[in-house]
């Protein structure tokens, strides 16, 4: 598996009572393929993974799965605080069908470089499926440096990395890193198409949650490397959906624009609904959401 292009971070739609809405996620899968996306993650950080019980999680997997029919790369979100747990995960999301594991650096604890090292590669040797690195500092507490993706690499089970670290001096050192076996993957919607420009692979979006054909255009423009006026250009009309994205903690802005479009209610406590003094800013989002659908892809309301 070669992860490479549009891959949506996909938020998980709930019902007023809370509970997973599987018609709203079939039919955001089902928005999502019709656009052109290259691969899908369920129950990552968007995802509300940490909200999900062992249950939700495997139901929307499985849903997922048998949804994708193989069209796609299924990824899965699979990183926990500790390498036991983060093993099971990977095994459940093996069992569930899932084509590979997005495996984040773990949270909270804080592990060394070498601790990292270590940690991935038991995941990739123990877990039973292709892992994808994920680096996000800003919500890990911890940095998996270029010299240590460059020796996670070369293990013959770990086939990329998310990179969410917008730096442009820590995009050329991941370029570097990539072959035929690793991909280098953008983890940040505002920085991707310079990123792509300069030789990511794909994006990791959380804004195709509900622009999927923007962004599928976006990533064939960057990653033409030839078309970088009209990228730039493409990027500078997505900006206000960027910056929208980033009001609240992910994934509360994205899911009230789903709202809006039909796909489920808000997150899970600890996180709340989009606070009201950005209610009329997600207004203008959608009409600029709907404006750049229909001039790339499919009106995005199914009902």
């Amino acid at each position: 598996m070669h992860p490479t292009g549009l891959i949506t971070a996909l938020a998980t739609p709930f019902e007023v009572s809370g509970a997973p809405d599987l018609d709203a996620w079939r039919r955001l899968l089902e928005w999502q393929l019709a656009a052109g996306v290259q691969g899908l993650v369920v129950a990552g950080s968007t995802g509300e993974a940490a909200m999900l019980s062992d249950d939700e999680y495997d139901t929307l997997l499985q849903v997922a799965v048998e949804t994708v029919a193989g069209r796609v790369p299924v990824l899965a979100g699979t990183g926990q605080q500790g390498t036991a747990h983060t093993v099971a995960r990977t095994r459940r999301a093996a069992a569930a069908g899932a084509d590979a594991a997005l495996v984040v650096v773990p949270p909270y604890v804080r592990p060394t470089q070498a601790g990292m090292l270590a940690h991935f590669r038991a995941v990739a040797d123990q877990g039973g499926l292709p892992v994808v690195l994920y680096n996000v500092p800003g919500r890990t507490g911890s940095d998996l440096l270029p010299e240590t993706v460059a020796g996670l690499a070369a293990h013959g089970n770990i086939v990329g990395i998310k990179e969410a670290v917008a730096d442009p001096a820590r995009v050329e050192a991941l370029v570097a890193l990539r072959a035929p076996g690793f991909a280098v993957l953008g983890g940040d919607d505002a920085s991707a198409a310079r990123s792509m420009l300069a030789g990511m692979d794909g994006l990791v979006s959380v804004g195709s949650n509900v622009a999927p054909s923007a962004y599928r255009h976006l990533c064939d423009l960057a990653r033409a490397g030839d078309a970088a006026n009209a990228a730039l250009a493409w990027d500078a009309r997505l900006a206000p959906l960027h910056a929208f994205c980033g009001v609240e903690p992910n994934p509360t802005p994205v899911k009230a624009l789903l709202q809006r479009l039909g796909y489920g209610h808000g997150p899970r406590l600890p996180l709340l609904p989009l606070s009201a003094q950005h209610h009329e800013q997600a207004a203008r989002i959608v009409a600029l959401v709907r404006e750049l659908e229909a001039h790339h892809g499919r009106e995005p309301l199914a009902a």
